[in-house]
């Protein structure tokens, strides 16, 4: 098939000051192309993730979207639902009903709209409830901390296999320098209280963040690091508020030790959703040839 110019932008996410956050690349018109032609394109941006809009095929999605990062589609993922959607309104996309419905392998997403922040409900996770012992020791040997410093721990899976283990500070997250050896095939969310800790969960600290948060996953270069994650915020939140290590309400910083300021705001509703909110700001608005 010939190449043909299509509309695309690369946003970054969870962010308002452009490149300090998670970048993404959208293909707005993703029709005609193949499964294969998406994936070349995606490994060749060099990016963690693509997305590619379509028409939508189930009954009240506004969009579908098929999400890819280096080596294979996924379901779903939480910084390309936002930047997706920033990018199909920038664009002239209307919604149905009160909130976007986007379409993608997981099913149908609700993404609300609050002022210049967009926000998705969290997916449901499939499996929750504390790690095997053998696994939080693996994980503290591969993060180089004492096992006793791993202070809570659980199975954060909605999609990506997220392991999760909360730490005594942000500062231990921060200073983490994990090994890819040791951690080799493990999909590991790390969390830490930027304030001190009070009767339900941590206090504020003076940045208005009540945690910091790292995302490490297997790379081609061993293990890999996230900038900013959405579905392991969604899992992360839906953890520490269940059990009461949170408030009902937060803001979580990560992607400081890549120098970036990405900035996850977290509510649960009074009907019990979770929504993983962020701000978006378009870096690169033009057409790619695909």
């Amino acid at each position: 098939m010939p190449l043909k110019q299509r509309p695309f932008k690369q946003v970054d996410v969870f962010t308002s000051v452009p490149y300090r956050g998670n970048p993404l690349a959208v293909v707005l018109d993703g029709s005609g192309l193949s499964t294969e032609e998406m994936q070349h394109f995606t490994n060749w941006t060099n990016l963690s993730e693509a997305t590619f809009l379509l028409p939508p095929t189930q009954p009240g999605a506004d969009y579908r979207v098929r999400i890819f990062c280096p080596g294979r589609e996924l379901p779903f993922a939480g910084h390309p639902t936002l930047g997706s959607c920033h990018a199909w309104l920038e664009a002239g996309g209307r919604p149905q009903g009160e909130h976007v419905v986007q379409e993608c392998g997981a099913g149908l997403v609700r993404i609300r709209r609050d002022g210049e922040r967009l926000a998705f409900a969290a997916p449901p996770l499939r499996r929750s409830g504390p790690l095997p012992e053998e696994d939080v020791a693996l994980i503290a040997r591969g993060l180089g901390v004492p096992r006793e410093d791993i202070v809570r721990h659980a199975w954060c899976d909605n999609g990506p296999g997220w392991r999760g283990v909360m730490l005594k500070s942000a500062a231990q997250v921060l200073s983490l320098r994990p090994d890819a050896a040791v951690l080799a095939g493990l999909d590991i969310g790390v969390v830490g209280p930027r304030g001190k800790i009070g009767a339900i969960g941590p206090r504020e600290a003076d940045d208005g963040c009540a945690f910091e948060v790292r995302a490490f996953f297997p790379g081609n270069n061993g293990m890999a690091e996230d900038p900013v994650t959405g579905s392991l915020n969604a899992a992360l939140a839906q953890w520490l508020i269940g059990e009461g290590l949170a408030p009902e309400r937060y803001v979580a910083s990560q992607g400081t030790a890549l120098g970036r300021a990405g900035r996850v705001n977290v509510e649960r509703d009074a009907h019990g959703n979770v929504w993983i909110g962020g701000e978006s700001v378009t870096c690169v608005d033009g057409t790619v040839r695909l």
